[in-house]
């Protein structure tokens, strides 16, 4: 069988992996075979990590909603109930912002909850 050697085009697939590796350590960077592993392996682990930020961002608003809730003498949990409840339509990553930024907002969103 005859060798395939790729010409221009094959020289130009082995720069564009060669620049995503980058700033990678040892042979990854220079060596097209170890280079295309890294990459494809970075880009497996980029779209594996963009769905665990959601999760690990959704528990940080939970922390802190709790955290703030007991601040005002309430459970996260009777928090989000009396909100459904009372019909108050705030998002738990809003609900965070406001927890941190604005306990007096928070405050009045917990009495609210309370009342319902």
């Amino acid at each position: 069988m005859a060798r395939v050697k790729g010409g221009p085009f094959g020289h130009l697939r082995h720069k564009k992996v060669l620049n995503f590796a980058k700033g990678q350590r040892g042979t990854r960077h220079f060596q097209f075979r170890r280079a295309n592993q890294a990459m494809l392996k970075s880009l497996w682990y980029a779209t594996r990590d963009r769905r665990t930020r959601k999760r690990d961002l959704r528990r940080l608003w939970i922390v802190r909603i709790n955290a703030a809730a007991h601040t005002n003498g309430m459970a996260y949990s009777r928090l989000i109930n009396g909100m459904r409840k009372a019909d108050i339509q705030l998002n738990r990553k809003m609900l965070a912002d406001l927890a941190v930024r604005d306990p007096q907002a928070f405050a009045a969103v917990v009495e609210k909850a309370k009342a319902a």
